[in-house]
């Protein structure tokens, strides 16, 4: 791989607010919906929750130094919206303004590029009671807040990210109710997913408004799905898949429609009756880059519809194959290849748009070992043969401009709480003392390889 990155290439870490940030009821910050969640027995699966998590909002500066170490290039955090406005709306709370601009300059002081995710899942509690994301209304108050980060910190931000990963706010979170707030309605995914959409659109045209002149994009995960033969019926049943993991997102962003085949897959639990004359114009704006998350592939054979409480809503006519081993302590496959193959497909679809590998790590039973290291060497397989399929799909012409690992350190895994670390750093929750492992020695060394 010595020569497959070039000196533009931007190598970075990333984490989210709630994962890490803590101090939930400090600096006025209002209660989110991962709060309530996370509260809610048995919503977690060890009992934790994100009241302290890394104390990274008390210790940032120290975790920023942890990024010097690295040599990263770029740091990909998100704002909690309940320390900006602490209901989802209304005026803004100055103190945890000031908090992202003192993180941003602190930063910028030590030559690192801030990459903004406006939001990580995250929503106000607030905007939650009266209805979420299932409320149209949730959108424009998006728009507003967007607007109200681009204008303090868009002087600074050199790239922007509407959003992480809309699938698993609607899919996980209203869908299934894997995620918070808990939710579990078919029509609910899909119409939380055209507000997500909408909110996507109000937000470009807010940060742009407002002045901002880094980069505009949006982060998805997009899905890579396999057929489990040659067998015609299982290539259907992954299109009719990715109809509403990937293109009941994409497509309205960056083509300003919704495929007919996710209008088709849908049509018995919703009747679209949520989407108003001018949304696609709104939700459809110029984008910068395409943010593309990747863990693993899924292998698909056709069959008969997940049953409920499922994040795939619609008439989907699939059956998912047990992951194929070796698996991470997610249970997810490792197959490097994936993230050449969605890399090459999206850039075939949407060829106009620059990539950037926005999530890519792997979670591993990691242990401190008896000298005071750990030692996982899974990690380092994992992060080399994915910058090898990174480097793959850049040979064939993708035009990817950066990847960022998941993560800069062990956090709040949503619903497995501690019991998945994915970190380049371990964390002692007690101590809240960080330790490099070696992976993080092994990043380090690569990423200073391609200067």
């Amino acid at each position: 791989m010595s020569s497959a990155f070039g000196p533009d290439f931007v190598f970075g870490v990333a984490t989210a607010s709630y994962q890490i940030e803590g101090a939930v009821r400090e600096d006025g910050r209002g209660p989110s919906i991962w709060d309530t969640f996370s509260h809610t027995p048995g919503k977690i699966s060890d009992g934790t929750n994100g009241d302290v998590a890394c104390d990274h909002y008390h210790r940032w500066e120290s975790d920023l130094d942890l990024m010097v170490d690295l040599g990263v290039d770029a740091y990909r955090f998100s704002i909690a919206w309940s320390r900006i406005q602490p209901s989802g709306s209304g005026p803004v709370n100055q103190v945890g303004l000031d908090f992202y601009s003192r993180l941003v300059d602190g930063l910028l002081a030590r030559g690192i590029q801030p990459f903004v995710t406006v939001y990580h899942w995250d929503l106000p509690q607030g905007l939650e009671d009266r209805g979420g994301w299932l409320n149209r209304d949730t959108a424009f108050r998006y728009g507003e807040y967007a607007g109200i980060v681009g204008a303090a910190l868009g002087d600074r931000v050199a790239t922007w990210a509407t959003f992480n990963e809309p699938w698993c706010t609607s899919a996980l979170g209203y869908g299934s109710g894997e995620h918070a707030p808990g939710a579990s309605s078919p029509s609910g995914a899909v119409i939380a997913a055209h507000h997500l959409n909408l909110a996507h659109g109000f937000g470009v045209q807010a940060l742009r408004s407002s002045g901002a002149t880094g980069r505009v994009g949006v982060v998805c995960n997009v899905h890579q799905f396999y057929p489990a033969s040659d067998d015609p019926a299982d290539a259907a049943a992954c299109d009719r898949v990715d109809a509403v993991a990937n293109l009941l997102y994409t497509e309205p962003m960056l083509r300003g429609r919704y495929d007919p085949l996710t209008v088709e897959v849908t049509r018995g639990v919703t009747d679209w009756s949520f989407l108003v004359d001018g949304d696609l114009d709104q939700i459809c704006q110029k984008l910068d880059y395409l943010g593309v998350n990747y863990y693993a592939p899924s292998y698909l054979a056709a069959g008969d519809n997940p049953a409920p409480p499922t994040p795939w809503p619609g008439d989907v006519q699939a059956r998912w194959l047990p992951p194929r081993p070796p698996l991470t302590l997610m249970g997810w496959t490792v197959e490097p290849r994936g993230l050449t193959d969605v890399l090459v497909r999206t850039h075939e679809r949407y060829p106009e748009l620059p990539l950037v590998v926005t999530e890519n790590g792997v979670a591993v039973a990691d242990v401190v070992s008896p000298d005071g290291l750990v030692h996982d060497p899974g990690r380092v397989a994992y992060l080399h043969d994915h910058l090898e399929a990174v480097a793959a799909a850049r040979a064939a012409g993708v035009p990817v401009q950066g990847y960022f690992v998941w993560s800069l350190m062990d956090n709040v895994e949503w619903a497995h709480g501690h019991t998945k670390p994915f970190g380049l750093y371990h964390v002692d929750y007690a101590t809240q003392a960080r330790t490099p492992k070696d992976s993080a020695h092994w990043y380090q060394q690569f990423v200073a390889s391609q200067r």
